[in-house]
């Protein structure tokens, strides 16, 4: 199974021309994969702007990737800004091809550096969904700081972790080194989808990356406007669990 992760510069808080922007990119790639996967907050960038910019579940930001995932026959993970009643969450949202929504995440670790956490309510479970036989676990960000989540998700044998973000390039060796530990110590792959380009107040350079169960790293993509593609292979993961029966020695979860 193939991965497909975006790395793009999202214009900020402009909805409309990230779609343009997303739809030019996607039209230039003819081999997608049955993944499809876009950066935290994909269409407004990382935005305290909750209030204004936060959609219910149905609006137009899902109805945006609904349409990708139609007409592309894939499944889409994508960030969006959720409205629940009054609270605000930083979700990541999994369409299937059929354009339906199959789970939504919602951010755990809210950046209380930025003030994440006053704005947006904390999700309060980890989430797992399913497809082709692929188990997925799925993370935002910050999330990648707390390896608790991560062990959560080896519990469940999941073969892939999913983290979406808006990671500044201050701090991108962090980015780069906790996507391999999550990879080696979770013995499963790993995707990271970051963005590139300026905000109101930093910078980005991307490294969307994919690490395979030993760490070793299949996909990356450096400072540049993109789709990388890589491989998937459940068999692999079985493999180096079995050979490598390191899971079954957890003791604290």
């Amino acid at each position: 199974m193939k991965i497909s992760l975006v790395q793009f510069a999202p214009e900020w808080e402009h909805k409309s021309e990230n779609m343009k922007k997303l739809t030019t990119i996607l039209k230039r790639k003819s081999d997608l994969g049955e993944i499809l996967v876009f950066p935290e907050m994909t269409l407004t960038g990382f935005t305290m702007n909750a209030s204004t910019m936060a959609e219910y579940l149905n609006d137009e930001t899902v109805a945006f990737f609904s349409e990708l995932a139609r007409g592309y026959r894939t499944n889409v993970f994508a960030g969006a800004i959720e409205r629940e009643g009054k609270n605000y969450f930083n979700t990541l949202v999994h369409l299937n091809p059929s354009g339906k929504l199959k789970a939504k995440y919602r951010k755990i670790h809210p950046f209380s550096y930025s003030s994440e956490n006053k704005f947006y309510k904390c999700g309060k479970h980890p989430i797992v969904t399913n497809l082709q036989g692929l188990k997925i676990g799925l993370s935002i960000c910050y999330d990648l700081r707390f390896p608790e989540l991560f062990r959560l998700y080896a519990k469940e044998r999941v073969d892939l972790i999913i983290n979406i973000a808006n990671w500044p390039d201050t701090r991108i060796n962090h980015w780069r080194t906790l996507l391999k530990a999550r990879a080696i110590e979770n013995q499963c792959y790993v995707a990271g989808v970051n963005r590139i380009g300026d905000d109101q107040k930093l910078h980005y350079n991307g490294y969307s990356s994919v690490f395979d169960p030993m760490g070793k790293e299949i996909a990356a993509v450096g400072n540049r406007e993109t789709v990388v593609t890589a491989e998937i292979d459940t068999k692999y993961v079985r493999e180096i669990r079995e050979k490598l029966p390191f899971l079954k020695d957890m003791r604290l979860v």
